[in-house]
C-alpha cells in the first residue's frame, strides 16, 4: 500500500503516517482558520447578518477546535 506523506522546504515531514494524529504544521493551520472563523462569526453576529453565515463560521470554528482538542498531535 503508498504512504501518503508531504515535506515541507526544511524537510520536515507534514501529513503524519499515522492518519489519526495531527503534526505541528497541521494544528498551526487548524488554529489560525478557527481564529479566522471565530472573528467573522462574531463580525456578523454584531452586524445581524444572515443566520446562514453564522453557521458556517460557527461550524468552521467549532470543528477546528474539537479537532484540535480530540485528536492527538504528533511528537515534534
Amino acid at each position: 500500500m503508498y504512504e501518503l506523506r508531504a515535506e515541507s522546504a526544511f524537510g520536515e515531514i507534514i501529513l503524519p503516517s499515522d492518519p489519526f494524529t495531527l503534526t505541528p504544521a497541521i494544528a498551526v493551520v487548524l488554529i489560525f482558520a478557527a481564529v479566522l472563523a471565530g472573528n467573522r462569526y462574531r463580525r456578523v453576529w454584531k452586524a445581524e447578518g444572515p443566520r446562514w453565515q453564522l453557521w458556517l463560521f460557527g461550524l468552521v470554528a467549532a470543528t477546528c477546535l474539537l479537532t484540535l482538542a480530540f485528536v492527538p498531535m504528533q511528537a515534534g
